[in-house]
């Protein structure tokens, strides 16, 4: 079951001129960053509970996100909703008709399982399902 809302994902070019804004210009908790391999970003970490802001980069300068900012640069990427359950809730909305980009979930930052759903089935915007790693 989705049960909050996880993180708003701002892709950026520059990842540390990013990091440097949200901490010195907004005043927001560094919370650390983490290369995901799996989907080729470095991800830097802002908690405002109950949510968080992730910025994306890409990593090695591979990856979708280097797609997206070369498309259209710097911006609002996803949103994405914490699940209890991601299988259940993966397998409810592919019942309701709705279109993955994977097949399954993925390893996702801090040990969790993540999967987003494509953006034609949310009018056009790419929603990401996380359910968090046990130890976060």
């Amino acid at each position: 079951m989705i049960t909050a809302l996880d993180h708003i994902a701002i892709a950026v070019p520059d990842l540390e001129a990013s990091i440097k804004r949200f901490m010195e210009d907004f005043g927001l908790t560094f919370d650390g960053t983490e290369d995901v391999a799996a989907a080729k970003t470095s991800t830097a970490f802002f908690p405002v509970p109950p949510t968080s802001i992730e910025l994306v980069h890409p990593l090695n300068g591979e990856g979708p996100i280097a797609g997206y900012l070369e498309k259209r640069g710097g911006g609002l990427h996803h949103l994405c909703f914490r699940s209890d359950n991601i299988e259940e809730d993966v397998a409810r909305l592919k019942a309701k008709g709705y279109r993955f980009l994977s097949d399954g979930p993925s390893d996702g930052a801090h040990n969790s399982k993540v999967i987003f759903i494509h953006p034609k089935s949310c009018d056009g915007v790419l929603i990401e399902i996380n359910q968090p790693g046990e130890d976060h």
